[in-house]
């Protein structure tokens, strides 16, 4: 069972040599949601287990955060000192309802909204990879590169429990 998100750290170490690495796990994660989710019916992907998020309420949750990456890095461009703060209870995701919703519509938005972030990244210059705001939850000092490998961990994190979701049956 994959870990509880919170309880995760980081260690935000990678050089900025390796940005162009993380960017391409952070472009891959929607054909990796879409090639996870193909085919899956619609009775297995709205279905909660113990109380937990369905399948689709994940993809939901994926793109339910686009723009806060989108505003954490337009946030470092700008030179903000700290970084915006995630809603730690999810509210967008308990109230969006996503199971009532087309999975494919989720998946549509999700590729349009993650193209943003990741233009975003695309266009970083080395002056931009070098900036650092506060993490308001970690409470450590993010780059870029930090705020890619965080959201690729996310990605994978939410792909590991959709995973599990399809082995559950």
């Amino acid at each position: 069972m994959p870990s509880r998100w919170f309880e995760r750290r980081f260690a935000f170490e990678l050089p900025n040599n390796l940005f162009a690495n993380i960017v391409e796990r952070v472009r891959g994660t929607p054909a990796r949601v879409e090639e996870r989710v193909r085919g899956v019916p619609t009775a297995t992907l709205t279905r909660r287990v113990g109380g937990t998020w369905s399948i689709q309420e994940n993809v939901g949750h994926l793109l339910d955060l686009e723009l806060l990456w989108i505003t954490r890095a337009e946030e470092l461009a700008a030179g903000k000192a700290v970084l915006a703060a995630a809603d730690l209870e999810n509210r967008k995701t308990h109230q969006a309802d996503h199971n009532a919703f087309p999975l494919a519509s989720l998946l549509e938005a999700f590729r349009h909204e993650r193209r943003r972030f990741v233009d975003r990244l695309d266009d970083a210059d080395a002056g931009l990879l070098e900036r650092t705001a506060l993490h308001p939850r970690l409470e450590t000092p993010m780059r870029l590169i930090d705020l890619a490998l965080f959201v690729a961990e996310h990605d994978d994190h939410h792909l590991a429990r959709i995973s599990e979701l399809l082995k559950s049956g």
